[in-house]
């Protein structure tokens, strides 16, 4: 890097730092932590995917695909589940959480049950959350550091305070707006590196003939995931990935918090009906930018010697670093900037959000002014926790990433249930949902601890099934009660076009996947 690709990156830096000013005034929960409901679908579709488009994405699936051992166009099959998962949001999660009003998620469960269901549930996710954020913090920043040719600690800082700034001063409207420009910048980027890796190559053509075709079977319908090796079954991903994807998108604080800032519940739908037309295309251009560095790599030995043999996330760094000019490079690390900060800036916001509803004003004790006065404090709270963990994340960076990933799916299904047990099983009561969760909580870690072979996604189908089980047979035996309101008006949400595009766009997705090692 040269002074041009450090004035680039000066200028975004001060631009979002002033980003922060400009949505600077908010003080009520709804204005903090929802944007005052003055949201469209666009900008709440392009700020999810930027979150869920992260830096590790942009720098560790097209390594995977292009680069590492034993990988590929499989990881095509993350996103089979994804249509899926939000035609159930659309018809039966989201509509009665939206229109109960509340500002954290946890709250609705402590409508439907009690306070006990909701603090043990908000906890969980503020303590992992933060972990797994520091976690990706520490990882791209050691990726930078490569590049930048600054020590470690001034990267995360950058990283940390810029972004810490602008989600203390603008809440919700600063993280939203500031995920879609992030968003915009982080897909220039993969449109960038795929042109110049083709330009090497020699075009589409010489790309073609010199692509390894191991590397373009993406489906595979007989591993089952229950013996090592079957990771990336057909079934396990669809499966497990539609409880996975539910739960995520819609119990998940840091994604739901979005969905709740929407202006109406049209614009919910609209939303929900995006997300799930939106993320496949992005993912199969950076897979297919993973293949074109991946075959570079491959063809020249310069290029194969700068990346280390158990560190191949540095394809794509090195990438930007050896065969991008000066100015571009800026532009390269701005957008692994960009997908860092955007999702540090949601986690901190969704983290405050929780915080501040699920335990400081719990019972709406405080007024306006110490609403936002503690908003803001939790806010540099977390902000500075996720800062200080990143720190001492250390070199055990690539194990944590794969424990929490697991840790995801040891919760995601169960608490999934509890939503669902919440909504649509109204005989289910107190002890019954909380007991559900524990044994399903247990089971999956029965699984992680004793069965190893069976693979990790169908934790998450399985926690979900026994939760309600259990949930369902404890309130059918033993007497209970839940809180006395009812909040649940359930009724499906019929929507025949946009079911019909989601389901039609999750077989168009399938099709492209199995036949695309004919297409390249």
């Amino acid at each position: 890097m040269n002074y041009l690709d450090y004035i680039i990156i000066g200028l975004y830096i001060t631009g979002f730092l002033m980003l922060g000013r400009l949505f600077k005034g908010a003080n009520s929960s709804e204005d903090y932590f929802l944007g005052g409901k003055s949201f469209g679908w666009f900008s709440l579709s392009l700020s999810t995917a930027a979150t869920q488009i992260s830096a590790i994405s942009f720098i560790s699936a097209p390594a995977f695909v292009g680069l590492k051992e034993g990988g590929g166009m499989m990881w095509l099959t993350y996103e089979f589940a994804v249509p899926l998962a939000m035609l159930f949001l659309l018809a039966f999660l989201i509509p009665p959480m939206y229109r109960a009003g509340v500002v954290s998620v946890y709250e609705f469960l402590e409508r439907r049950f009690d306070s006990s269901t909701r603090i043990l549930l908000s906890a969980v996710f503020q303590i992992s959350r933060a972990f797994a954020t520091s976690v990706m913090v520490y990882t791209v920043a050691l990726i930078l550091t490569s590049v930048m040719n600054i020590p470690m600690w001034q990267t995360i800082l950058i990283i940390g305070v810029v972004t810490l700034i602008y989600s203390y001063q603008g809440g919700m409207k600063a993280v939203v707006y500031g995920d879609v420009i992030q968003m915009i910048i982080l897909f220039g980027g993969i449109l960038i590196c795929l042109g110049v890796g083709l330009n090497y190559l020699g075009g589409w053509s010489e790309f073609t003939a010199q692509l390894d075709p191991s590397r373009l079977k993406a489906v595979d319908f007989q591993s089952l995931g229950l013996n090592e090796g079957e990771e990336f079954g057909f079934w396990p991903m669809l499966i497990g990935g539609l409880f996975l994807y539910t739960s995520y998108y819609g119990t998940d604080q840091s994604q739901v918090q979005r969905l709740f800032s929407a202006q109406d519940m049209g614009t919910v739908k609209k939303t929900l009906l995006f997300n799930g037309l939106l993320r496949f295309p992005i993912t199969l251009i950076y897979c297919i930018m993973g293949l074109v560095i991946g075959t570079m790599v491959a063809s020249q030995a310069d290029f194969r010697a700068l990346i280390p043999a158990d560190k191949p996330d540095l394809m794509i760094p090195i990438f930007i670093r050896e065969y991008l000019p000066h100015g571009v490079i800026g532009i390269l690390m701005v957008a692994i900037l960009s997908a860092t900060m955007s999702s540090l800036s949601s986690t901190i916001n969704s983290l405050s959000a929780a915080s501040m509803e699920d335990f400081f004003n719990r019972k709406k004790q405080l007024d306006t002014e110490q609403y936002a006065r503690y908003s803001r404090y939790t806010v540099l709270f977390w902000g500075l926790v996720c800062l200080v963990l990143a720190f001492f994340t250390g070199d055990i960076a690539k194990t944590v990433i794969e424990a929490i990933n697991k840790i995801g799916s040891v919760f995601y299904g169960p608490i999934l249930a509890t939503f669902v047990a919440a909504i649509g099983w109204k005989r289910i009561h107190t002890l019954g949902a909380n007991l559900g969760l524990i044994v399903g909580v247990l089971v999956n870690v029965y699984l992680w601890l004793f069965v190893p072979d069976v693979f990790w996604f169908w934790w998450n189908a399985v926690g979900a099934v026994v939760t309600l089980f259990i949930a369902y047979m404890v309130s059918i035996l033993v007497p209970g009660k839940s809180s006395g309101e009812q909040i649940l008006q359930f009724r499906w949400e019929r929507d025949p076009v946009k079911t019909t595009i989601l389901i039609g766009f999750f077989i168009l997705i399938v099709l492209v996947s199995v036949n695309i090692q004919n297409w390249l």
